[in-house]
């Protein structure tokens, strides 16, 4: 099995430079790998105390950042070295000021691993969901570093537990100790012999509710609001919008309408604009004056989303007419009821609220239709719908101080 792992790392790396020729996320996933060990030996010093904190991508950043911040705060002493495996995670955290170091994790073989790890020599590691790069962990296990796996979840599809899965379910005895989700993952594991487990719940949770605190108010979009019904479409893709739109289009109830699309680039604005029939105004555009005048907004920038939920009355979560949805946490925890397609099933959130009645999945136009008229005519379910939102958010808080404290001891 491990043959097969190794020529899966030899046909990943050929994809990627192969794909880099026409794609711009694989130039970048190997541009910021050049000269990286290099970079390490430059700015870090190796004698120092090193906690490092690894993420997928920005997904698994989110969900590791409540975690960061608060070992941070509570370990000073600690340098924070947070690496990243993807481009959409790292050209968007580069920056992050809750780190020191910030870089691409190499490609996962024996030698970079061993050179790596010797490189940034970490007291501690912290691997947020899904990355199980059997090198990496392996080394870290031979030199004895305490490596902990956060966030977890874990479903019985997954190789870990097939007759076959045996190199993978081997991996996993690699963990100093594994934090997961869900009562579900921790039984899962313990088929296959894995006791150090904690349910934890999810770190999310935490570190959506501190954005109510953190969101920004903005008159222009308040001057927009204007006290009317406001839906918030949020990370919508084409397979969202052309359902969407045409309910946009007819309906004759009185609200406004906020969509901020997955892409931004100027194509897919274009197409939006163009298939809206009521007044469109592009964030970049609108200012106190003319906010008024429109019925809806488009938002033409990255980064505003989770204060727009402050103004919205119900979401519309996109990603569920394809892999699956984005974010719902940051709309419920502001108290609004949530919609999304179906492809929802692998996020427990979505299904524990749709169980409570604090969110609906949509398959058709129909389906989004008879939803959002139902709670646009009933003020009181939609107020319901809404406390119930905020109510499981409330009730699932505390991850973070569950996982940082087994990390402290």
């Amino acid at each position: 099995m491990r043959l097969i792992y190794d020529m899966g790392l030899v046909i990943y790396r050929m994809s990627i430079r192969i794909a880099s020729i026409f794609n711009d996320k694989a130039r970048l996933w190997l541009k910021g790998r050049k000269n990286l060990f290099a970079n390490i030996l430059k700015q870090v010093n190796p004698r120092e105390k090193i906690a490092w904190f690894h993420c997928a991508s920005l997904g698994e950043f989110e969900q590791g950042r409540p975690v960061i911040e608060a070992f941070r705060k509570q370990n000073p002493e600690y340098k924070i070295l947070l690496t990243f495996f993807s481009p959409s995670g790292y050209e968007i955290r580069k920056n992050y000021d809750g780190a020191d170091y910030i870089f691409y994790l190499p490609m996962d073989s024996k030698r970079n691993a061993e050179k790596f790890i010797e490189l940034i020599n970490p007291s501690i590691v912290v691997i947020v969901k899904y990355e199980f790069w059997y090198y990496f962990i392996q080394t870290l296990n031979n030199k004895n570093i305490p490596v902990y796996l956060i966030s977890a979840n874990f479903r019985s599809t997954q190789i870990f537990f097939k007759r076959y899965g045996g190199f993978f379910r081997n991996l996993l005895k690699f963990f100093t100790y594994i934090f997961v989700q869900t009562s579900s993952s921790k039984d899962l594991l313990s088929t296959i012999g894995l006791n150090n487990i904690s349910v934890a719940g999810d770190t999310r949770f935490d570190r959506v509710y501190s954005i109510v605190k953190q969101a920004k108010r903005l008159p222009v979009v308040e001057k927009f609001k204007q006290n009317k019904t406001t839906i918030i479409v949020g990370s919508s893709w084409k397979e969202d919008e052309e359902i969407l739109i045409p309910y946009l289009n007819q309906t004759f109830h009185d609200v406004k309408w906020i969509i901020a699309p997955h892409e931004i680039h100027e194509e897919n604005l274009s197409r939006i604009i163009r298939n809206i029939n009521k007044r469109i105004v592009r964030y970049s555009e609108m200012n106190r004056e003319n906010a008024s005048d429109f019925d809806v907004l488009l938002i033409d920038n990255i980064g505003m989303l989770s204060s727009l939920y402050y103004y919205g009355d119900i979401a519309y979560i996109g990603g569920g007419f394809g892999k699956g949805i984005h974010n719902i946490l940051e709309a419920a925890t502001f108290g609004i009821p949530v919609i999304f397609g179906p492809n929802f099933k692998k996020f427990h959130e979505a299904v524990e609220l749709i169980n409570q009645e604090g969110a609906f999945s949509i398959r058709s136009f129909e389906e989004l239709m008879n939803t959002l008229d139902t709670l646009l005519q009933n003020q009181e379910l939609l107020d319901t719908a809404g406390k119930i939102a905020k109510k499981f958010i409330e009730n699932s808080l505390g991850a973070t101080n569950i996982i940082v404290e087994k990390l402290l001891n």
